[in-house]
């Protein structure tokens, strides 16, 4: 690959050759059993073979192809395991890497950024790079100070690539659909489409992040690498070393996967109180643990801190987490059905031109919030599959109901984040005590305790006069 390619009617047939890929190997799997191979080994070795393609040519194209590709591998915990085994692996690469830039194109991106001599910025700068994501790659270097940093470069087109690749793959979405059933994945690409000029302004980005890093400056459970320099499409920030979240996935111990799952559950819902914005690309190339020291080395889980990248994606919310959120959790735990239907109805979740049974309603929402019944709750690929089928099944009361609610506008980012939380937390497999962040972060699940204070005040105030 010489460059990202980026004539439309390039990127379509590419994506193009994706279901009809998965056409030609089933007739491929239809010969080998001909030829004797039993129904399930041809099975595994087709699966196999679509994961590899979907791999490659989303790796390829990049841009909105592969930010597509990174969102449905969060959710891969929701698919049947007989069925994600041959996907997973693929999709979780699209997390970390991708078919990188060519070096002449990443030394001619710097120099028009940063100047001719942009190298005297650095000590070092390696041409590999580190990582490669949708829309831009991260080079390892030593900033002219000598601090350890990532440099962020976007990828020539990339905005061009972005906006082709998400209306051509809208028009897939039914064919791609089926790799995870119950979901629709039009509005995941509508949503995507709407966000992708802030992505590829690395200003605002950076911005974002500097706003965090300075935040949790001295936070003992999240790490943001705080800006070092950003010019147009490059941004260069401190580096932080550590585990990924991906690694924590595949091979980390019980204790890692529960301590990376609490502080991520800590993160979604600390981040929009304590800065006004809300970290919306929680997918697991975006964090590592990272020890209490910063060394990168071993150390009590514990005390190991997570580490924040990508601020390329956020949702802006100056008041944090809407308040309706955390009193309708609340009056749902509580059973109040009559008083969560009317929040739902005046916040929009269902229009005024339906009419829906209050216990019915409660009913569907119950199970979805499990995890904040409980002081304590173990995430499982199993719990994340029940609900999707739940949800998912046309003869259950869950998919009836739930093809009659609505999700405004104001609160679709937020409610990606939290499923794509979710999806991450089944991932792990990792025990959190999740109503313990809710009580502590999110507006309105605590029952407002300033009218009993101010009654206190009133009843003081009667017996100083009556003295």
């Amino acid at each position: 690959m010489s460059d990202l390619p980026r004539k439309a009617v390039t990127r379509t047939a590419k994506l193009a050759a994706l279901p009809l890929g998965f056409a030609g190997r089933a007739t491929w799997g239809l010969g080998k059993r001909i030829g004797g191979k039993s129904a399930e080994l041809v099975g595994r070795e087709l699966q196999q073979r679509t994961a590899e393609q979907l791999f490659k040519v989303l790796g390829e194209l990049k841009g909105g192809a592969m930010k597509f590709g990174q969102a449905m591998s969060v959710f891969e915990s929701a698919l049947p395991e007989d069925i994600a085994g041959p996907y997973r692996a693929a999709l979780t690469k699209l997390q970390e890497a991708a078919p990188p830039m060519p070096t002449r194109t990443v030394h001619t991106v710097l120099a028009e950024r940063l100047g001719e001599d942009w190298q005297d910025l650095f000590l070092e700068f390696e041409d590999k790079p580190a990582a490669a994501a949708s829309i831009g790659q991260v080079h390892r270097a030593v900033w002219h100070d000598g601090r350890q940093v990532a440099v962020k470069v976007q990828y020539p087109g990339a905005g061009e690539a972005l906006l082709s690749d998400l209306n051509q793959l809208s028009r897939f979405a039914r064919l791609l659909g089926p790799l995870i059933p119950g979901m629709d994945i039009k509005p995941l690409i509508a949503e995507l489409r709407d966000r992708v000029s802030e992505e590829l302004d690395y200003g605002l980005e950076a911005q974002a992040q500097q706003a965090h890093a300075q935040e949790f400056a001295d936070d003992p459970d999240v790490l943001v690498p705080a800006v070092v320099h950003q010019r147009e499409q490059v941004l260069v920030t401190e580096w932080i070393d550590g585990t990924p979240l991906s690694e924590v996935i595949t091979d980390g111990t019980p204790e890692e996967r529960d301590r990376a799952g609490q502080l991520l559950a800590r993160f979604l819902f600390s981040g929009p109180s304590r800065t006004g914005l809300l970290h919306a690309d929680p997918h697991p190339g975006n964090f590592r643990l990272v020890p209490a020291d910063g060394s990168g080395g071993s150390a009590d889980r514990s005390g190991w801190r997570l580490g924040v990248l990508d601020f390329g994606t956020v949702d802006r919310l100056p008041d944090g987490l809407p308040s309706t959120i955390g009193a309708s959790l609340r009056m749902t735990l509580d059973g109040e059905a009559e008083a969560v239907y009317d929040l739902l109805r005046e916040e929009g979740f269902v229009r005024e031109s339906i009419e829906l049974d209050p216990d019915a309603v409660l009913d569907y929402l119950l199970p979805i919030i499990e995890p904040a019944q409980v002081d304590e709750f173990t995430f499982s690929r199993g719990w994340m599959r029940s609900q999707a089928a739940r949800v998912a099944d046309p003869r259950s009361p869950a998919h009836q109901l739930g093809k009659q609610l609505n999700l405004p506008p104001a609160y679709l980012l937020i409610h990606r984040v939290t499923l794509s939380t979710i999806g991450v937390l089944c991932q792990l497999g990792a025990t959190v005590r999740l109503r313990q962040e809710l009580e502590e972060w999110l507006p309105g699940f605590l029952p407002d305790a300033e009218p009993e204070l101010e009654l206190e005040l009133d009843e003081e105030e009667d017996s100083a006069a009556g003295a």
